[in-house]
């Protein structure tokens, strides 16, 4: 149960996706996993992009709720809601920027198993972080968060 100090969430949503990452890599050294066909370059700059990317999108949101005076940390109560800027194209950039992320770490490990494991990786961060949110959310802002709930999708 979550007060009006605390947040849904008690376990960073991060470090899903880091233990993701770092399983499928591991799977996929001990499988023996062939490479993704793409150059060391095209490799490398694929990645930099991504993690650029989302990079950014991460800043924007994180800007948003500094503004907003509210805190980013879904385990600190949300006193404001953020419905401008990102948020007017999906409820959850600040994971979309992770699983960017995610992806560009995946591609510059040249690992087809980190790259999978992402699907299962944001099915528990919808599932296990998103729902948990959103409940959260609903109790907390009441008509505001449903107003904005049926305006903006979940992911894009």
């Amino acid at each position: 149960m979550t007060s009006s100090t605390s947040g849904p969430v008690r376990f960073p949503p991060p470090l899903i996706y880091v233990a993701f990452l770092f399983a499928g890599w591991g799977l996929g050294s001990l499988i023996g996993e062939p490479t993704l066909g793409l150059s060391v370059e095209l490799r490398r700059g694929l990645a930099l992009g991504l993690i650029v990317l989302g990079l950014v999108a991460e800043m924007a949101a994180l800007t948003r709720f500094r503004r907003l005076g509210t805190p980013p940390e879904p385990w600190k109560a949300t006193t404001a809601l953020a419905t401008d800027g990102l948020y007017a194209f999906s409820r959850n950039p600040i994971y979309l920027g992770f699983a960017l992320i995610y992806i560009g770490f995946a591609i510059s490990m040249d690992s087809w198993t980190a790259l999978a494991l992402l699907i299962p990786c944001m099915v528990v961060v919808d599932r296990f972080v998103v729902l948990r949110e959103e409940r959260y959310l609903a109790a907390r802002f009441g008509a505001e968060w449903d107003a904005y709930r049926s305006k903006v999708r979940r992911w894009l």
